[in-house]
């Protein structure tokens, strides 16, 4: 059965925040991520050529704001805004916003926020195609002045570096300015499995095990003691 299929568009000039709405937009069938875009300047051209059914739009940005960006606009899309700032939400309402998301936005209350919005939309053209594969999903991060493209099925595991962490992947590393907790937020579950303070996974690119550590082809990892029974849970084949 085919499914109505609403564009979205990601506006915040914090990567971390982007990636997490990118993940929550993958999870529900009825959005694409249309684009995003990295401050408000960068939203009026994209709208000309790119029309979208929601906006998940970040506050405080330079140059141009969230509220102030919205008010440039004659005919906008439905508008949720996501910040970490509770002072603007009257102002947001006034600007008849569909929905006002405190961070770290929770995954069931941007669902709630989608549900609000969709009602009042026009059905769009309902298409039957599945949204892109998980194998072909990837996530960008900052490393060595520039975004660079990290294709989560080509990732064996990350490593905590203290305020860093680095991504080693089949041809290569990638060394970005993350806490370990966020990029685990960041990851899919399914796919990846956190089995130490300092270490994350790829579940798909483990070759053997043992109650203390986990092997992924010639790389041996450490199993930490408090992560031995969800490691164990995980890995271990149902009956």
């Amino acid at each position: 059965m085919s499914l109505p299929i609403y564009k979205c568009l990601i506006v915040d000039d914090e990567p971390p925040a982007r990636e997490v709405l990118k993940r929550y937009i993958q999870k529900l069938p009825i959005l694409r991520l249309a684009g995003e875009c990295g401050n408000a300047l960068q939203v009026i051209p994209f709208l000309h050529t790119n029309p979208v059914d929601i906006i998940f739009l970040d506050i405080r940005m330079p140059q141009l704001n969230g509220l102030e960006l919205v008010s440039t606009l004659s005919n906008p899309p439905k508008i949720i805004f996501t910040t970490a700032y509770a002072e603007y939400a009257l102002e947001s309402y006034d600007l008849q916003a569909t929905d006002y998301l405190l961070k770290p936005v929770k995954f069931e209350r941007f669902v709630k926020a989608v549900n609000r919005a969709i009602p009042n939309l026009a059905p769009p053209q309902a298409v039957s195609e599945p949204p892109a594969a998980a194998e072909d999903n990837f996530l960008y991060f900052r490393a060595d002045r520039k975004m660079v493209k990290v294709v989560l099925k080509e990732v064996l595991y990350v490593e905590s570096l203290k305020d860093y962490v680095k991504i080693i992947t089949i041809d290569g590393q990638v060394i970005t300015k993350y806490s370990m907790a966020a990029l685990e937020a960041m990851l899919p579950s399914t796919g990846f499995l956190r089995i130490h303070r300092s270490f994350i996974i790829a579940t798909d690119k483990l070759t053997s095990y043992t109650n203390s550590r986990v092997n992924l082809g010639s790389v041996e990892l450490p199993v930490g003691k408090m992560f031995q029974h969800e490691v164990f849970r995980r890995l271990q084949p149902t009956p």
